[in-house]
């Protein structure tokens, strides 16, 4: 009978490595468990968040030994006992081991603001060590020590464990028949973790309403991983929704969209005629002024805590959308969709993608052809979010980051303050001849939350904290408001003061629907002062803007006028968190989940409660949900409409 213990004496190492790798999962997913008790009992169940967590762990061990494995299986004696294959395969194991703490033990700090596992933000980030280095040293310093150390620690104990001499690979014929290939067939079936199709993947085990709950089945380095992976689908479009056909989205939209379908130039493109070229009236500047992180929470006439006193009065002396919701919760998907007005999607947002990086469409490309001068100003590195880049090569003239601040009162971890930012804007704007639209992106309400001293009377007695952040971000806009005001461009000009999105996603829900919220406010002389309560979406402030600055033409945006929808339309927004899609219409929201079935909900005193699914509206959804991908895959988002290729 064979000895299998001794047969398996040369590969101890490598399973008892993944044994302690299992292990240190386990323990890691009980530690968040217990974090988020309360959340783990009320929508989730227990048994099969820990039996799926260990299957997806399992994923994740059996991918870093396969190749090892196949290496033993294959490779020639001689070059198995060499000291550089030894050497590599040691190397292998302490990578992945490090890997693996590491990511956990970083995993905390990084739910608590994005209620999400590490994924694409966490490595989008690393493109920018400048600005996540002086991030973590002001707000996470000690997190990053003991991530940083303590995973040295365990290498070093993995270290003085494994011994991998070149006698213990002497490996005959009969040893990789009998226990080699059999061990790598288990394996491969432990990468999939399934005998279907398709491998498991993140939706594979999903099934609680909290989005949270359902990321703590995964580790943070299959999370990852995985992130890094999808990227392959951004071009190719497999969201793991279900599909339409390509002609047939465009098509759809068109027929549920506000644009009468005469407008449209053609059955296979979103571009369509707008505004009234006819219409009596000079061009009007445009100026926005996007403010970071600046979620509903914070306002006082939203409902938040009081803390922006300057926009609350202003907001009685404009348009007040007050019911608007951002369509991510990252400044980039902000961006896009406010100045392009392209709808979000699971992929990247179009500021980085590789296709939209010129021939692209946003608002500055129809402003050029009706003689504006369009400009980005910005008081941090412009290249953060490939946002410089982008704007440059889609329509903007001129883009000012910090490199082109010669003075400035004070710099900050990302960047110069945001009353040095207005004011550069405004010395602009004054030598500026009209029509001209400036796109101004503040970025003091960023942690570390840091200002100019003797500002605003603190709301915490520590001085860089979230809530003092904001005030000051509305004490420098209040500022600038009052400055403006005084301007000789003032009347000439239609101003938008609107939020990236919110400070970070908050919420038991697959969307947190509550943390999209946002204010916006349109300024305009002679445009009436009043609330506008129906649902609002990022995307509609682009041709609200247009249309109150007597701009007309052709374009492809698929937002629509807030001033001209039909009365008995109740407003929609477009929300994307993760790989999660929400189509909101009034107060109905249906959610789209990669692999499964649509669900629709109820929004009602900000909370999701699980209602019958209505078909019609979960198509609408599903068309939003497909359209972004079409249209960038397909390059039918482009500024002139004679050089979009039918699907």
């Amino acid at each position: 009978m064979i000895n299998l213990v001794s047969l398996m004496r040369p590969i101890a190492p490598l399973a008892w490595l993944a044994i302690s790798i299992l292990a240190f999962l386990s323990l890691s997913r009980t530690g968040l468990v217990i974090w988020q008790w309360d959340r783990v009992m009320n929508s989730g169940d227990l048994a099969h968040l820990f039996f799926s967590g260990l299957r997806m762990d399992i994923v994740l061990v059996a991918q870093i030994m396969l190749l090892p494995i196949f290496a033993l299986i294959l490779l020639p004696t001689p070059l198995l006992r060499a000291r550089l294959f030894t050497g590599l395969i040691g190397l292998w194991c302490v990578v992945w081991s490090y890997i693996v703490v590491f990511m956990e033990l970083v995993t905390p700090a990084y739910m608590e603001f994005f209620e999400t596992r590490p994924g694409r933000i966490f490595f989008e980030y690393l493109d920018h060590p400048q600005e996540v280095s002086s991030l973590v040293y002001g707000a996470y310093l000690t997190t990053a020590v003991i991530s940083l150390c303590l995973p040295v620690i365990t290498t070093l104990l993995i270290l003085k464990k494994l011994r991998f001499d070149g006698g213990r690979f002497e490996f005959s014929v009969s040893f990789r028949l009998v226990v080699l290939i059999p061990v790598f067939l288990m394996l491969s079936l432990g990468a999939r973790s399934t005998l279907g199709h398709r491998p498991v993947n993140p939706s594979t085990f999903a099934k609680s309403k909290d989005q949270l709950v359902n990321e703590l089945f995964l580790n943070s380095t299959y999370s990852l991983l995985y992130a890094v992976y999808s990227l392959r689908h951004e071009d190719g479009g497999d969201s793991g929704l279900p599909e339409m056909e390509q002609r047939e989205v465009v098509r759809s939209y068109q027929r549920i969209s506000t644009v009468p379908m005469d407008n449209y130039l053609n059955p296979q493109s979103t571009h369509h005629q707008f505004g009234d070229s006819s219409k009596p009236g000079s061009l009007k500047n445009i100026v926005i002024i996007v403010e970071e992180s600046l979620g509903a929470r914070f306002v006082g006439s939203l409902g938040g805590v009081p803390l922006t006193p300057n926009l609350d009065a202003w907001s009685n002396k404009g348009l007040w959308l007050t019911n608007l919701y951002a369509t991510g919760i990252r400044s980039a998907r902000g961006l896009e969709a406010i100045v392009s007005g392209f709808p979000p999607s699971s992929s990247r947002s179009v500021l980085k993608l590789g296709k939209s990086q010129g021939n692209f469409y946003t608002m500055a490309h129809t402003l050029s052809e009706a003689g504006y001068r369009n400009y980005f100003v910005y008081g941090g590195e412009g290249h953060f979010d490939n946002m410089k880049g982008f704007f440059l090569s889609n329509g903007f003239d001129t883009a000012i980051d910090i490199n082109d601040y010669d003075e400035f009162e004070f710099k900050g971890t990302w960047g110069v303050s945001d009353e040095d930012l207005f004011n550069r804007a405004h010395s602009i704007m004054l030598e500026e001849q009209s029509p001209f639209f400036t796109l101004i992106f503040t970025s003091s309400f960023h942690s570390p939350y840091e200002f100019p001293d003797g500002k605003i009377a603190l709301d915490d007695e520590e001085k860089n904290t979230k809530h003092n952040g904001v005030k000051y971000a509305d004490y420098a806009l209040g500022q600038y408001l009052e400055k403006a005001s005084q301007s000789k461009y003032w009347k000439d000009s239609i101003f938008l003061i609107v939020a990236d999105h919110d400070e970070r996603p908050r919420g038991r829900s697959l969307v947190p629907i509550e943390s999209y919220h946002i204010p916006g406010l349109i300024i305009a002389d002679g445009l009436t002062p009043r609330h506008f309560d129906k649902v609002e979406s990022h995307i509609d402030l682009l041709p609200t803007l247009l249309f109150l600055a007597n701009v007309s033409g052709t374009a492809p945006f698929v937002g629509h006028n807030l001033l001209s929808i039909p009365p008995d339309h109740h407003g929609r927004a477009i929300m994307q968190f993760g790989k999660n899609h929400a189509y909101m219409e009034g107060e109905n929201v249906v959610i789209h989940q990669p692999d499964r079935a649509a669900e629709q909900y109820l929004y009602t005193n900000k909370t999701l409660i699980p209602t019958t699914l209505q078909q019609d509206l979960a198509r609408k959804a599903l068309i939003w949900a497909s359209l972004p991908g079409v249209l960038y895959r397909e390059k039918l988002y482009t500024p002139d409409s004679s050089t979009v290729q039918p699907p």
